[in-house]
């Protein structure tokens, strides 16, 4: 008698026979440092995916900075918003270059949860007050290995920490086409939705962008995702990449942005207190052991009150570094 199959073995058979030669088929994973029984329903990665929907590090993302510091107005981008971005760009190529969309997803939910409170503001704070060399994608792998779950982690497949490891350019590129595909719509959403926020904010206007970009690429958000997007379809075989001239306008691009924005004094003129409240945390809670929650005590003890203050400021979202700071170092008023 032929055992039926169940919808996860049906979803595995149709990733065979549809996806690209070049794509990680789920029933091919490396697997996870501790074996788990397979799902009927789901494959390996659309439990990944799920497993980093429902971890606390993910709702934190709603209250940390991408780009502006606790912005005026409903429509910016925080780190959440930046990661669902990302997410439907990648998606995009993916489907378009048959990979595996599951994998992608994966690993484009979970490529900034180790990211610090105040964007990479925080992140060069804590690399500058710690021994410990604060690079955020190594502390989202850190999260979904050691500190999700009561320091159990997600236990996530190889193939999604690989993935959200190598999403930064300080990382060598993923071993899946699906992680290159997640590192390309970071850098296509985050340029994009960062001239949408800084125009937003009166720290540019549409015309300031170099005349090329808006000849070659396009000149509104949704022309220049296009024109990116295109290019990586239209570009990608054994790898992920674009065609020459428009990597030359994307970098033309990242350029400008970073001069007229990234290190514009008035977009970036709260970052020097957020960057001494961290460093102030740090230092209180490296010399106060004690204050830490009861969860980092074994980290405390395992590896080092410096990893533990680490640990413990990095999860934290914006308002609750500042509640935190303003607890132990704002005087409270007198009331009786």
């Amino acid at each position: 008698m032929v055992k039926e199959q169940n919808v996860r073995e049906l979803t595995q058979e149709l990733e065979r026979e549809t996806l690209s030669p070049y794509a990680a088929l789920s029933a091919e994973t490396v697997g996870r440092d501790i074996p788990e029984e397979e799902c009927p329903i789901r494959t390996p990665y659309q439990r990944d995916r799920d497993k980093i929907i429902h971890c606390n590090a993910f709702r934190r993302l709603m209250y940390k900075t991408q780009v502006f510091l606790f912005p005026q107005g409903d429509h910016y981008r925080t780190r959440l918003t930046h990661t669902l971005e990302v997410n439907q760009i990648a998606r995009t190529v993916g489907r378009g270059l048959r990979l595996n969309e599951d994998l992608i997803e994966a690993i484009a939910l979970g490529h900034d949860l180790g990211h610090t409170p105040f964007g990479h503001a925080g992140e060069y704070a804590l690399r500058e007050v710690s021994p410990i060399w604060f690079v955020h994608s190594q502390q989202s792998v850190r999260v979904v290995e050691k500190l999700e779950r009561d320091g159990r982690g997600l236990n996530l497949t190889r193939e999604v920490r690989n993935g959200i490891l190598c999403h930064s350019d300080k990382a060598p590129w993923a071993d899946t086409l699906e992680g290159q595909v997640v590192r390309w719509a970071d850098k296509v959403a985050y340029i994009n939705h960062d001239i949408e926020d800084a125009i937003r904010g009166d720290i540019l206007r549409e015309g300031d962008l170099p005349w090329e970009t808006k000849v070659g690429l396009g000149q509104t958000k949704s022309q220049r995702i296009t024109t990116l997007v295109t290019s990586l379809i239209q570009n990608s075989g054994e790898d992920i990449r674009m065609d020459d001239e428009t990597f030359r306008l994307y970098k033309m691009l990242q350029d400008f942005l970073f001069e007229a924005v990234y290190k514009n004094p008035v977009a970036k003129g709260e970052e020097g207190k957020a960057k001494a409240i961290i460093g102030q945390l740090y230092e209180w809670f490296v010399t106060h052991p004690d204050s830490l929650p009861a969860e980092y005590e074994a980290i405390r003890e395992e590896e080092g009150i410096e990893r533990a203050a680490v640990d413990y400021i990095a999860g934290m979202s914006d308002r609750f570094c500042i509640a935190t700071f303003e607890e132990l170092f704002v005087p409270r008023p007198w009331n009786k």
